[in-house]
């Protein structure tokens, strides 16, 4: 039965892996709206973790039609698409004089920083996955929406792709009419996204255009943390990769009109709408715990223990193109 880590944790009885899932519920956005769909089980021995699906790529319309006559036929599109579930996680070795002398302490810090890594890294795979680049995650949102209908790209003067510079807006008009854009972008997507994500620059730049709108809203997270919102829609900042300071989201220098390197423009973004659900976008899953730990045991004879702790095996899918979409070429810088 699909379940979000909510759920999974009511599900749970032992307090470590309870915390795991609170860990990764206030750390990750993403994790805490994602429906994990455990509809995949191992095939071929265990051998074979793959989700097979259909992915709608066009919607079809309807006509009226004269007496007498016949309607043209329509359908709408459609593709075979599947990935392949992938374990995450880490391990991390501790001699058993350090946990003594902690008193836990070491043992609790480094299950504790597994956790955000793990969070981190999957977050990264959400926006930024290639499994051209990595054979053993999945591929996100970036790749999948490259040449989608729902990948805005602005048009700098009318006749060719270029960007919106958001650092020369000053003043009310010249603010709604991004946020004209931002609108026109948003009407590409089946649904009313559940939140939008992207670089802080971006996002604080974005801010300042629904205030001058009056389209700025204040809400709070499950957790009682303040969350800029534009007309509800949480805006949010994905945070940083694993083991680094950096974004997961940020700004590049791009050729933002395909001109070359004469084209190259400075400072900028991309935004990501995204509705969730199982119709939408949404994880997968092998049926049993979504979650797992294992804690060194000092018990045993063995100076140096190992514990790990594990998501998955998993990996994310969009059901519809129409359920993200990303908004290319902000200029913020």
């Amino acid at each position: 039965m699909p379940v979000t880590l909510a759920q999974a944790k009511l599900n749970v009885t032992d307090a470590v892996d309870i915390q795991i899932i609170d860990e990764f519920q206030k750390s990750n956005d993403i994790m805490n709206r994602l429906t994990f769909d455990d509809a995949v089980s191992p095939a071929g021995g265990g051998a074979t973790l793959t989700y097979t699906y259909t992915r709608q790529l066009t919607q079809r319309g309807a006509a009226f039609r004269a007496i007498n006559s016949e309607y043209t036929p329509t359908e709408a599109t459609k593709v075979r698409a599947s990935v392949d579930l992938k374990p995450l996680g880490g391990s991390f070795q501790i001699d058993r004089v350090l946990d003594a002398v902690g008193q836990a302490r070491e043992t609790t810090f480094q299950m504790r920083e597994l956790l955000k890594a793990t969070s981190a890294k999957f977050n990264d795979a959400v926006f930024n996955g290639d499994t051209a680049v990595d054979a053993n995650g999945f591929d996100g949102l970036n790749k999948v929406l490259t040449g989608t209908t729902t990948e805005y790209l602005p048009l700098s003067n009318g006749t060719t792709t270029g960007y919106r510079d958001w650092t020369t807006v000053d003043t009310k008009a010249e603010a709604i009419a991004e946020i004209e854009q931002i609108d026109a972008w948003l009407s590409l997507l089946d649904e009313r996204p559940d939140a939008i994500y992207g670089p802080k620059k971006v996002l604080s730049m974005f801010k300042r255009l629904a205030m001058w709108a009056d389209q700025y809203e204040k809400t709070t997270d499950a957790f009682g943390r303040l969350v800029n919102a534009y007309n509800g829609i949480p805006l949010i900042d994905p945070g940083t990769k694993d083991g680094s300071n950096t974004d997961v989201l940020t700004t590049a220098t791009r050729d933002a009109d395909g001109g070359g390197a004469g084209g190259n423009i400075t400072g900028l973004g991309d935004l990501y709408a995204v509705r969730f659900g199982l119709d939408g976008f949404h994880a997968v899953s092998t049926p049993g715990p979504l979650v797992r730990n294992w804690l060194p045991d000092f018990t045993t004879a063995g100076a140096v223990k190992t514990g790990e702790a594990e998501l998955g095996p998993a990996a994310v899918v969009l059901k519809k193109t129409k359920a993200a979409g990303v908004f290319r070429n902000i200029k913020v810088a």
